[in-house]
């Protein structure tokens, strides 16, 4: 934090797990996915979302602390709220959730909690260092500690599982998808009554093992029981 005219200051950003996050009161707007809390707003319009996301920004210039914000055609609104410098959700996301509700409440927008969720694709292999620069490459990817993230947080992250002997009984992608914790059971049942077949849940409620009819994997996966 640089306050104006001065010189950096430094700023003693206080952890909130998810368990504490659930704990926590004001907060029904937001849920905890993958790292983060996000929430869902509609706004009524297209123009009537520009402007809750200008009065967004105005707030988040205030606390100088600043989340990622995704505008869709006709009213959505969905807010990232995580402590870059921290690499976890801190205090001061959980504070700005709290400002960005209440903008919200102000400007007449509707949360959709249900909605948030993240995917992440997943590579199987006996080699990550091998084939990571290559995927790094292709995709325009930064490794993050042998985690590919897009440099412009648009693109779904890549992680790879390491394997202890080759995998011939299955792909070797899945796609996980995290989903907010009371929206799992719903989105389960949603994919089994699609086809789906359950592979495994003995994992959950961190995660779900999930195939579609010719046995390519998903799964379905909350930040409980981590």
């Amino acid at each position: 934090m640089r306050p104006p005219g001065g010189s950096l200051v430094a700023v003693d950003y206080t952890p909130v797990s998810a368990d504490e996050f659930a704990d926590l009161e004001d907060l029904a707007d937001w849920r905890f996915v993958l790292g983060a809390i996000l929430a869902d707003f509609r706004a009524g319009s297209f123009a009537a979302a520009a402007a809750f996301v200008s009065d967004v920004a105005a707030a988040a210039d205030a606390a100088d602390h600043h989340p990622d914000i995704d505008v869709r055609y006709p009213d959505r609104v969905r807010v990232s709220l995580t402590t870059h410098a921290a690499g976890r959700v801190t205090t001061q996301d959980v504070d700005l959730a709290r400002t960005i509700s209440m903008i919200a409440a102000q400007a007449g927008a509707t949360s959709e909690p249900g909605v948030p969720q993240v995917v992440e694709i997943a590579i199987d292999t006996m080699d990550a260092d091998r084939i990571r620069p290559f995927w790094a490459a292709v995709l325009g990817y930064r490794d993050d500690d042998g985690y590919l993230v897009d440099p412009l947080r648009i693109g779904p992250p890549v992680w790879f599982q390491q394997m202890g002997e080759p995998r011939t009984d299955r792909d070797r992608f899945h796609i996980d998808v995290s989903v907010p914790h009371d929206v799992a059971e719903t989105r389960i049942a949603a994919a089994l009554a699609a086809g789906g077949t359950m592979m495994t849940d003995r994992f959950a409620r961190s995660w779900w093992v999930l195939a579609d009819a010719d046995g390519n994997e998903a799964c379905v996966c909350t930040w409980q029981d981590r």
